[in-house]
């Protein structure tokens, strides 16, 4: 085929038709125009209108989704956030109940002081305060050891009271620390006075399973003793001042074949659970020598007979 007869013109997928400075010239006017126009005479509202009424569905639709992972999002946090702060309000709260706990422990504790103090200006006698540090570890008695011994100047027998009455004496003393047996201890004993009454007697210490007390023995049925006298010292043994609280009548039982009753009484000290107490001063060193007691340095009676210048009459 000769080369002349060719079609040499572009196929139309190549024709580029207007230049691009051409199109952008046009399409510039166009959209200078359009902005002009809508501007001035809000050609283009009903169509933003209409085309905002046709997309609302679509966007509601699309939106949705990312609602409701927001408000999971939220709901767990806000979850995790409510959790967290409820494990700090527990903390919180377990702190204040503990700390309610030691205040109301350290309110009793100084309340129990005073009354301590009050008693100790009450004797009137010299004393010196202890705490307690542990029971004795023997189960057959009742002890308790103090922290003050023969360092502090405590002394074997001295009495041992807390701020409700007399606890009981000093038994054994050691250098830091002291021995103090209990009332309610089966060899205890301690003389004490029917303040109602103003009869003496001697209470006894008697340890059992149902409670400790003590027990007034040999002590006439005919006795004029009832229920709820209140028990004191009589200071008659030179150990115990006198006038401290010792015990409370509990039961009188009045039996026909006994001549005695059987009278139990309770402590008035806290014999379980004290904590702080006072150690006295015995009062065996204010007291007068006994008038039966002769001194070792007296001279002792000689005979009328052998007397120094003087001659017997006797034959």
């Amino acid at each position: 085929m000769p080369l002349g007869t060719l079609d040499r013109t572009p196929p139309p997928f190549f024709k580029q038709g207007p230049s691009a400075l051409s199109k952008l010239v046009v399409f510039s006017a166009v959209a200078l125009f359009l902005m002009v126009a809508d501007l001035r005479f809000k050609l283009t509202d009903p169509i933003r209108t209409a085309v905002a009424m046709v997309l609302y569905p679509v966007q509601w639709t699309v939106l949705k989704p990312v609602e409701f992972a927001s408000m999971a999002g939220g709901y767990f946090t806000s979850l995790h956030a409510a959790q967290k702060s409820e494990g700090e309000a527990l903390q919180r709260l377990a702190a204040q109940a503990e700390r309610s706990l030691q205040l109301e422990q350290i309110t009793l504790e100084n309340q129990r002081l005073r009354e301590l103090l009050a008693m100790r200006e009450r004797i009137g006698t010299q004393a010196v305060g202890a705490q307690v540090l542990y029971d004795a570890a023997d189960p057959y008695s009742r002890k308790i050891v103090i922290d003050r011994g023969q360092t502090h100047g405590i002394e074997a027998g001295s009495p041992v009271v807390d701020e409700s009455g007399v606890l009981g004496q000093v038994t054994r003393v050691y250098p830091l620390m002291s021995e103090v047996t209990l009332l309610i201890d089966r060899d205890q004993a301690i003389p004490v006075l029917n303040t109602r009454t103003g009869v003496r007697s001697v209470a006894y210490g008697q340890p059992s399973n149902n409670g400790d007390g003590m027990e007034l023995r040999y002590t006439l049925a005919s006795a004029d003793i009832a229920e709820g006298d209140l028990l004191s010292t009589s200071g008659v043994d030179g150990v115990y001042p006198a006038g401290l609280p010792v015990a409370r009548v509990t039961s009188v039982e009045r039996q026909a074949d006994s001549s005695f009753a059987r009278i139990q009484c309770v402590p008035l000290a806290r014999v379980q659970g004290t904590l702080h107490v006072l150690v006295l001063a015995s009062t065996a060193a204010v007291l007068p020598p006994s008038p039966l007691a002769t001194p070792a340095d007296a001279p002792r009676p000689t005979p009328r007979g052998n007397r120094p210048g003087v001659r017997s009459t006797t034959p």
